[in-house]
């Protein structure tokens, strides 16, 4: 072309951008004489979708007019590469600009302008400049107050909301309620909330639908068969905002059955009630269910197909999980961090360490393998796999902010026998502040269990209350199995019978293989029987008992257990080797 304007080198850069190849497109970038803001932009996506931020931050600072779009995909480039407080504080920076345009210009503050000023400093965490912003309307209506409500309530700050509620002029609203209770809720501020929520129905304000779902998803049974009651009496319950808040709120107090029962009276199904039913399916091990809800679906959303990846992966079916992830990329829908981080977790149940690291590349070429959460998942990968080096190694790059890593590592070495090694990381742990939690304490428990390291599991055992950490059946477990391959095998048996829970078959069964080992008769039948009494169907207890009978010569009662086993028709499965 003997003059080449813009335009052409426009399409030149925005071919070879979708051509994948980041460094041409620079350089029709480079030598474009005219360069408009399509050509910053173009060049700045381009470039960030390629993982080469900073390159793209460069380009993008130079950019002497920047409009909405270049700070959006800068913005966006920023969060998809792993940078979310660069990405944040380029959002405040915009904001600044708009508000600063806005001022002026000299546009009139009205109600409107002034809520979505509020709203944007509030977002970004600027709840100052969202009080000056307040401060400049004659009348504050509930919706500018709800939105500094929100703004204070999501950066934890819920007295500050508490206030502006308070100082409310009008009477509140249930907009100024619903604000307030979902803040609690976003904080974790579970009596609060309820309490909230009782007050706002004394001051005869009724609740709608936004009101019930907040508060339906901190309620234990009894408020949400309360709260269910309710939403019958004030006629909300057929509402698929409310149905959907209810079948969660059931689904987390364990009422599976209840909330398959309000799903089965449903006449309006919409993509987010029938996404939050294959979540229940999921949950209580019904994953036929919840596949046959996932097939029938008319529109399919991402999270109905991250729903599914997660469900097939939380109940075993690897495979099904593979083929599904497979089915989204040929279908061309965009996998993200749940998806990714699902498939990692699936090939680590598995041990399936080469498509583990394949998934960890697509990962890569989406620019999400700086996510925590991913990264979490492939060290999990790595040590569930035996590769523990790699997994420490990995280990060692990530910024270590939540005990999901630490865990991840810690029952890496747990598994593997590095007994030692778990119990330094441990400490590493403590010391960077990171709040130790159940999972955490199963690690360590185990790791003292196969180490032979028992007072270290008897301290750490007796020391999670002090960490706000109850002992569940999985503590119990290995806190006794630790006493019994010590050859602590009655003091194992004292804490069976005065711990807070019931035992299990894992319990009696470590008790029986230490009394067999250590000649403990008596005992060992005892924890025999009781093994029969928690799992009568199961032949290994059964033979169990026939063995501490014969090892104690007492070979009429083993054989009368044999003959037990005959007349209740339950047979031993036979052994089988690899070969066969």
């Amino acid at each position: 072309m003997p003059h080449p304007n813009t335009f052409s080198h426009n399409t030149l850069i925005d071919f070879f951008v979708a051509s994948g190849d980041p460094l041409r497109a620079v350089s029709a970038f480079n030598a474009t004489p005219n360069k408009d803001n399509f050509s910053y932009n173009t060049i700045v996506s381009g470039l960030m979708r390629a993982g080469h931020a900073d390159f793209a931050r460069r380009i993008f600072d130079a950019m002497p007019h920047k409009d909405i779009t270049a700070w959006t995909r800068v913005i966006h480039g920023c969060i998809r590469c792993g940078r979310p407080e660069e990405g944040l504080e380029l959002f405040r920076r915009m904001n600044a600009e708009i508000h600063a345009r806005v001022v002026v210009a000299d546009v009139g503050f009205d109600p409107v302008l002034c809520s979505s000023l509020v709203n944007m400093y509030g977002k970004c965490g600027d709840l100052d400049c969202a009080e000056r912003v307040l401060g400049l309307m004659r009348e504050k209506d509930e919706f500018v107050l709800s939105a500094l409500i929100v703004g204070y309530a999501g950066c934890g700050r819920l007295d500050d909301a508490r206030r502006v509620f308070d100082g409310a002029e009008a009477t509140p609203s249930i907009v100024l309620w619903n604000s307030m209770i979902s803040g609690y809720v976003a904080n974790n501020q579970l009596r609060p909330a309820l309490e909230f929520f009782k007050r706002m129905r004394l001051n005869g304000v009724s609740a709608d639908s936004a009101t019930l779902s907040s508060v339906l998803g901190v309620c234990g049974i009894m408020n949400c068969k309360q709260t269910h009651a309710y939403a019958c009496k004030v006629g909300t319950v057929k509402d698929v905002v409310v149905v959907s808040a209810l079948i969660d709120g059931y689904a987390k107090c364990g009422c599976a059955d209840e909330a398959c029962r309000i799903f089965g009276e449903v006449e309006v199904r919409d993509t987010v009630l029938l996404n939050s039913m294959i979540n229940v399916y999921s949950n209580c091990g019904r994953i036929e269910d919840a596949r046959r809800i996932f097939e029938m679906m008319p529109q399919k959303s991402l999270i109905s197909w991250n729903s599914m990846v997660v469900g097939f992966s939380q109940n075993g079916c690897a495979t099904e999980a593979w083929h599904l992830f497979l089915e989204m990329h040929r279908l061309g829908i965009q996998t993200d961090v749940v998806s990714l981080a699902s498939i990692i977790s699936s090939c680590a149940s598995v041990c399936y360490i080469a498509l583990g690291e394949q998934v960890f590349a697509r990962a890569i070429v989406l620019g999400l393998d700086s996510n925590h959460i991913i990264s979490s998942s492939l060290v999990d990968l790595y040590c569930k796999c035996g590769d523990i080096l790699s997994g420490l190694k990995l280990f060692d790059s990530i910024r270590k902010i939540d005990v999901v890593l630490w865990n991840s590592m810690l029952m890496g070495y747990s598994m593997h026998g590095y007994g030692v090694e778990c119990l330094n990381l441990f400490a590493d742990m403590r010391a960077a502040n990171v709040r130790p939690n159940d999972v955490t304490f199963i690690a360590i428990l185990s790791s003292c269990n196969h180490c032979g390291l028992v007072e270290e599991g008897r301290r750490w055992f007796y020391a999670m209350k002090e960490y706000d950490v109850h002992p569940i059946a999985e503590h119990w477990s290995c806190f006794i199995d630790m006493l019994v391959r010590s050859g602590r095998v009655d003091e194992a048996v004292n804490v069976i019978e005065t711990m807070m829970v019931a035992s299990d078959a894992n319990m009696c069964s470590s008790v029986l293989r230490g009394c067999m080992a250590f000649g403990e008769g008596p005992l060992g039948e005892k924890s025999a029987q009781r093994l029969i009494e928690i799992d009568s169907e199961n032949p290994n207890h059964y033979v169990r008992l026939s063995n501490v009978y014969a090892s104690s010569g007492a070979w009429e009662r083993s054989a009368q257990v044999r003959r037990i086993m005959s007349g209740r028709r339950i047979a031993k499965n036979p052994g089988l080797s690899w070969i066969d």
